[in-house]
């Protein structure tokens, strides 16, 4: 679909004369690969459509709609067309254009985020059978081997291009995990279960859904991505997805709650898979595994997962282990071999459907069981909201409801789910031309919160936020007597903008870096020395969050007004122990109240936060991250800051070749190998 190849494709450029010169062969066709081609696009071309979709979007407290174009291929006689779920799996309207230019409606069948597939069926009732095309074998493509990508991209129907395979084996690049970037579709991972066939014929927006066709004329793939290389979903998988779609309308899967990694290098073992996680009350919780287990052989298969690219495959065995019976299970545990029994039960999306609710202007979904873990919460009941209409009911309460939080009761009602809410909130309003005061019970980072809610659909003029700590999210130095003095404005007072956060209000508002703030609605900011740096933003703070103000600033000399919007101050992190490792670039400190409370921990968690991870450095290049918690190192634990200073200082005594961090992301245990180069130590 558009959007999304927008967004992961490295270049974009036209590909019409890409297109032209193989049509152009085509059309005089005289030796044997050329023929090939023609025979190869006769077979797939009368079954290939243009999908044009009305997406559902839910933002700002509203159910939004938008358009796009895909691509997508009847496999069928019956009119089932094979997509991306990120063309087709929010779509309110759906529409195929066929080879013959006719355009017909379409439903969705079904979609699955996690492999990113999604069927739908063209509405040609009473009509001659569909063309369709044929999904061949995805295991027999081979690197080398000429393929032809199909589609319609930039919205250009019924468009081929010609390229080789790449590779088959192509995951989410090191580089790109290392910056945390995933390529994910409704919070799930789609490269945990897809291992791609690369290939460079060229692939553009709109590309996506459609098929990727080998010389004789099938479907080795489904198109979804382009990082430089084209990737294509192997028809192999494709094939399992669509085939539970149509019979069911959904996919189901197995789930276990184990975290697994590949082997670390300087591991002594060839077999099997690093378990670095166990999530708290899952199948593999209750049967007895472990962080640091290696898991051998599952359900009498042999498990061997040395390299990242194997761990789709493995994901994609343990899916399909059977729901409710039990699994035998091999694990080596600091060195002897156990065996486990494993009961895995159905696999819940990690996101459930939207809703939107007027009455609360907002819009809200049910809970997963894995986002009640990620949120520590022992319970799926209760109604999360997802995003907040400024000035509507749940953005005017106060304390406001914000995105996140969870309501799980209304005037001493308890709310199990949507359903719940729903009925009461008609309850409520049923009959009633103006909104009515409840009282709502809602959760934010497991704190209990109550607030009243002035339920019902109301146009309101202003935000209607509470006049709290009002804040402008730049960074500034006071304007002295001596810089004004050198940069030719002698005559102003105020201060000078040194950073603006991305995408925020003052870079909407145009501010840049370098501006000179003077005043502030006509009001002169006096500010001329170091220790005026509290005045501007003492003076943001006399105004109520969501209130815009007039900015007199100078800009390349020349005097202009800027109106910005001012919003909520964040909140300041305590002054902690620190620890800095200059060898491996990194800090560190000790856990905060606001940490705690953030992710639910007690006062038994320990370890050590990291603050920051330099570019470019050893942990950055382990693929330590900000925000990990350390647990231990090189097996031993981490208590505080004190205890993780003496275990590197040791580590720098020993010069150690390798040196293994166990840390906490999230709900989330990762081991991190850091392989430091001692003797190009600082």
């Amino acid at each position: 679909m558009m959007s999304l190849d927008k967004m992961v494709s490295i270049v974009v450029c036209l590909s019409a004369i890409a297109c032209s010169l193989i049509f152009a062969a085509i059309a005089g066709a005289q030796d044997p690969f050329d023929k090939a081609i023609y025979a190869a696009i006769s077979k797939v071309k009368p079954a290939l459509v243009q999908i044009r979709v009305v997406n559902l979007l839910y933002e700002e407290g509203r159910e939004k709609k938008s358009e796009a174009y895909g691509s997508g291929v009847i496999i069928d006689e019956n009119g089932h067309v094979l997509t991306n779920h990120h063309v087709a799996g929010h779509a309110a309207r759906l529409f195929c254009v066929l080879s013959s230019k006719e355009e017909f409606e379409a439903e969705l069948i079904g979609t699955d985020a996690l492999s990113d597939i999604a069927v739908i069926r063209i509405k040609k009732e009473n009509q001659p059978a569909l063309p369709f095309a044929v999904l061949g074998d995805s295991s027999k493509v081979r690197v080398g081997d000429f393929v032809l990508a199909m589609g319609s991209p930039l919205s250009i129907a019924q468009s081929v291009t010609l390229g080789i395979v790449s590779n088959t084996e192509m995951v989410v690049p090191r580089m790109f995990e290392r910056y945390g970037i995933r390529l994910q579709m409704d919070g799930e991972d789609v490269g945990s279960m897809v291992r791609w066939i690369a290939h460079d014929a060229p692939i553009y927006g709109g590309n996506s859904g459609g098929p990727l066709v080998n010389m004789q004329g099938e479907v080795v793939g489904i198109n979804e991505i382009n990082i430089g290389l084209g990737g294509a979903i192997p028809s192999d998988l494709v094939k399992k997805v669509a085939r539970q779609i149509i019979e069911k309308g959904r996919v189901t899967r197995a789930w276990l709650g184990l975290e697994v990694q590949p082997q670390l290098k300087h591991s002594p073992m060839r077999e099997g898979v690093l378990v670095s996680g166990v999530i708290n009350g899952s199948p593999a919780d209750k049967a007895g595994f472990q962080s640091g287990d290696i898991l051998v052989s599952l359900n009498g298969n042999a498990v061997e997962v040395r390299f990242r690219d194997q761990l789709p495959i493995f994901h994609q065995m343990t899916a399909e282990l059977p729901i409710s019976q039990e699994n035998k299970a091999v694990v080596i545990r600091k060195g002897a071999k156990k065996v486990l029994k494993l009961t895995p039960i159905e696999r819940q999306p990690i996101e459930l459907k939207e809703s939107e609710l007027p009455q609360w202007g907002m819009t809200a979904r049910d809970l997963s069981l894995m986002a009640a873990k990620e949120m520590s919460r022992d319970t799926l009941e209760g109604v999360q909201a997802t995003s907040i209409r400024t000035g509507g009911p749940c953005g005017e309460a106060k304390p406001q409801i914000l995105p996140k939080d969870i309501i799980v009761e209304i005037d001493g009602v308890p709310i199990k789910n949507i359903k719940d809410l729903v009925a009461i909130t008609r309850k409520i309003t049923e009959s009633k031309n103006r909104p009515l005061p409840v009282l709502v019970a809602f959760e934010r980072n497991a704190e209990k919160y109550l607030t009243v809610v002035n339920l019902g659909i109301s146009e309101m003029e202003g935000t209607g936020l509470e006049a709290q700590k009002a804040w402008l999210d730049i960074s500034t130095q006071v304007i002295t007597r001596e810089l004004a003095e050198k940069m030719g404005v002698p005559e102003y007072t105020g201060v000078r903008i040194v950073s603006i956060h991305k995408g925020g209000s003052a870079e909407k508002a145009g501010l840049r870096v370098g501006d000179l703030i003077v005043g502030i609605d006509g009001e002169k900011i006096a500010a001329s020395t170091p220790h005026d740096a509290d005045v501007f933003p003492a003076l943001l703070r006399q105004y109520r969050i969501g209130e815009s103000v007039d900015l007199s600033i100078i800009r390349d000399g020349k005097p202009s007004v800027v109106k910005a919007d001012l919003l909520r101050a964040p909140l300041l992190a305590r002054e902690l122990n620190k620890y800095r490792s200059g060898f491996f670039d990194f800090t560190v400190r000790d856990l905060a109240l606001h940490d705690r409370t953030g992710n639910a921990w007690d006062n038994t968690r320990q370890g050590v936060y990291v603050e920051s991870v330099d570019p470019g450095g050893w942990a950055a290049i382990g693929n330590l991250n900000s925000g990990d918690l350390i647990l231990e190192v090189d097996g031993e634990k981490i208590i505080d800051v004190l205890s993780f200073q003496k275990v590197m200082k040791r580590i720098k005594d020993k010069r150690s070749k390798t040196v293994v961090l166990h840390v906490l992301r999230g709900i989330h245990h990762v081991y991190i190998e850091l392989e430091p180069n001692w003797d190009a130590s600082k």
